[in-house]
């Protein structure tokens, strides 16, 4: 090297020294702001620069009133990787915990990004005779991340993100509908993709099929058949490239029910008089013991019996551990589970108008093969939202769901979860164009068989025989009963 070129290496070395010294200056700063902000009824425990060194993570711990305890993680991309949006995300099951890769596929999208358990660490009893913990699980833990997550996003990036998102599936989904009726200012765009929104409902429901099920079991085996059997007997009323496969829509009557029941025994014998009774009281859903009033509606003709049961932990954070859940009846004691959890759980405000005035837009989906989620509370909800709210033009203004054929929980038998539902919220609620048919996917093993697209309820999707395309054909409205009116109690803070 000669000593030119040296001098000149040397030269860049040393203005590099100050420069790197001051970014890191300035970066060790930043955290140490962030350390010492004052959080409303809360404390930030951790914050760091990640393994990466691509962006902050803070973790807070929220304590609205005692007997709370919510866990809060943000994550932070470099500002110059940042989208200028916030995005607040849903959490699953019972919750209880942080969901690391989430957050992490969202920060690296450019997404500030934030998360909760919902209060309910370290497992779902913590709910057991603690109403605190019920709000923060039905409500407040994701109003107050979002709060403090913006909070966190201005003393990061000096700014308010532009826009704010949230995106959340089952329990995600009610929280989602949450937002969206008690905090209408909280977001601009929401995602609630198989929506558990109708949730003291469908736990009764959840109980209901578990009591019948212990006395009655199903064979995996049988089970099989019996979705095959509801498969063969609609297929009729579907389109080609489906017919058989899955039920597109599972809106069906008492009829159809015992045609289904008869055709599974003819091809599984192991099926028996017990089965059938069995089968009649799951298809039919749970009623009250003593009025007869509709609780919710029983399981989608081509869904899983095995899936239909179990998540019972509310009704411990009502009647305690010691109470056997096979001797909780379906007359008092239901009355006084939802009169204790649904103002707070349930998210059925059928009133949207402050959501959709300051410009919102929200997708909700639900599966028609999803027996852990069905698909009638949500159709059920949007019919609502449209009486409320005058019609259903102005409702697809700003809010657009989609049922999806043969969708079950996470997956399933029939078409996958369209992707990249946030996108679609972003993209109408940034350039104003709505979503019409979103794809819908049906794969193996990661490969793709076969696409179709699936269109805003109450559009169903079609076959064109002549030129062999799908196409939009005009869906019924409704056509599932409604779930009786006291067990949708007004919420409650």
């Amino acid at each position: 090297m000669n000593r030119k070129i040296e001098s000149f290496c040397l030269a860049l070395l040393l203005c590099s020294v100050p420069a790197f010294g001051e970014a890191q200056q300035r970066g060790d700063e930043k955290l140490a702001a962030l350390r010492a902000l004052k959080i409303d009824a809360g404390t930030i425990t951790l914050v760091e620069r990640d393994a990466t060194a691509t962006k902050t993570v803070v973790k807070l711990v929220l304590h609205p009133a005692k007997g709370s305890n919510i866990n809060v993680e943000v994550w932070l991309p470099d500002a110059n990787q940042w989208n200028a949006r916030f995005l607040g995300l849903g959490n699953g099951g019972a919750a209880g915990h942080i969901n690391s890769g989430s957050l992490a596929a969202a920060s690296a999208g450019g997404y500030a990004v934030a998360t909760t358990d919902m209060g309910t660490a370290p497992n779902p009893d913590s709910g057991i005779g603690n109403p605190e913990v019920w709000k923060d699980f039905g409500f407040r833990a994701t109003h107050l991340m979002t709060v403090v997550g913006k909070q966190i996003v201005r003393a990061h990036y000096g700014k308010n993100p532009e826009l704010s998102y949230f995106s959340g599936g089952s329990t995600g989904g009610q929280q989602a509908l949450q937002e969206a009726q008690r905090y209408p200012e909280d977001y601009d765009g929401i995602s609630a993709a198989v929506a558990a929104h109708c949730r003291t409902p469908l736990h009764a429901y959840f109980l209901w099929n578990d009591q019948i099920l212990k006395k009655c079991p199903f064979t995996k085996e049988q089970d099989a058949s019996v979705m095959a059997a509801a498969n063969e007997f609609m297929a009729a009323s579907e389109i080609p490239a489906v017919a058989g496969k899955f039920v597109s829509d599972p809106r069906c009557s008492a009829q159809d029910f015992e045609a289904v029941i008869a055709l599974a025994r003819k091809k599984d014998a192991t099926l028996t008089d017990e089965h059938a009774a069995a089968l009649r009281k799951l298809f039919d859903g749970p009623r009250h013991a003593v009025t007869g009033e509709r609780l919710f509606n029983g399981i989608p003709l081509g869904s899983s019996i095995g899936a239909s049961h179990g998540h019972l932990y509310l009704f411990n954070w009502v009647f305690g551990k010691d109470k056997p859940l096979d001797e909780i009846n379906f007359g008092a004691d239901i009355d006084t589970y939802t009169a204790t959890l649904a103002p707070y759980l349930s998210a059925e405000n059928p009133d949207l108008s402050a959501f959709a005035k300051r410009g919102g837009k929200l997708i909700m989906t639900l599966g028609t093969a999803d027996s852990v989620v069905p698909y009638h509370a949500s159709i059920d909800y949007y019919e609502r939202v449209i009486e409320r709210l005058g019609g259903l033009d102005p409702v697809q203004s700003f809010f657009r769901f989609y049922v999806v054929p043969g969708l079950a929980h996470g997956g399933g038998p029939g078409i996958n979860q369209p992707p990249n539902l946030l996108d679609a919220v972003r993209s109408w609620r940034e350039t104003g164009t709505a979503p019409f048919a979103l794809l819908g996917r049906h794969g193996e093993n990661g490969k793709t068989l076969w696409e179709m697209p699936i269109y805003p309820y109450p559009t169903q999707t079609g076959w064109n025989a002549a030129t062999k395309n799908f196409e939009p054909v005009a869906g019924k409205r409704g056509g599932v009963e409604r779930i009786a009116e006291r067990f949708r109690p007004p919420a409650a803070e």
